[in-house]
């Protein structure tokens, strides 16, 4: 992610949170689907966090319109707003990835499965890849 986007940077990074809380959803769908004989408690998790990411996917979009809809003039309780919707969006991913990493070490199902494993650690890696954007941003002075 580019950082020289100045007073469209609030807009450029509920685009990056739009793009990764989508793409996490659609992960739960790929694990599910790629392991079809996935214990039933990690089926019903992945189930859950389906959902739970559809929910934060859709609020993320709220937020970009009502941007979009003001003109991008982000006033400082917006964008406080947005910060703190980063900040949710930011620790959901450090919990799907724990949730990854339990069904990649501890579903018998996955001990045997290569693609399964890569697949997961792939998975894990691009969810890391928005928390390091989205601290980058947190964490600016």
């Amino acid at each position: 992610m580019q950082f020289y986007y100045g007073q469209q940077m609030p807009l450029r990074l509920l685009d990056e949170a739009e793009f990764w809380k989508h793409q996490e959803e659609e992960h739960t769908v790929v694990i599910r689907e790629l392991v079809k004989n996935l214990e039933k408690p990690y089926v019903d998790a992945l189930k859950n966090w389906e959902k739970a990411l559809s929910d934060t996917h859709q609020h993320v979009v709220r937020f970009i319109e009502t941007v979009t809809r003001s003109g991008n003039v982000v006033t400082p309780s917006l964008h406080q707003d947005v910060l703190q919707l980063i900040n949710f969006c930011l620790q959901q991913s450090l919990k799907f990835i724990e949730l990854c990493r339990q069904i990649r070490d501890e579903s018998n199902v996955i001990q045997n499965n290569l693609t399964a494993k890569v697949v997961l650690n792939h998975i894990i890696r691009e969810s890391e890849y928005f928390i390091g954007i989205a601290q980058t941003i947190l964490y600016q002075k």
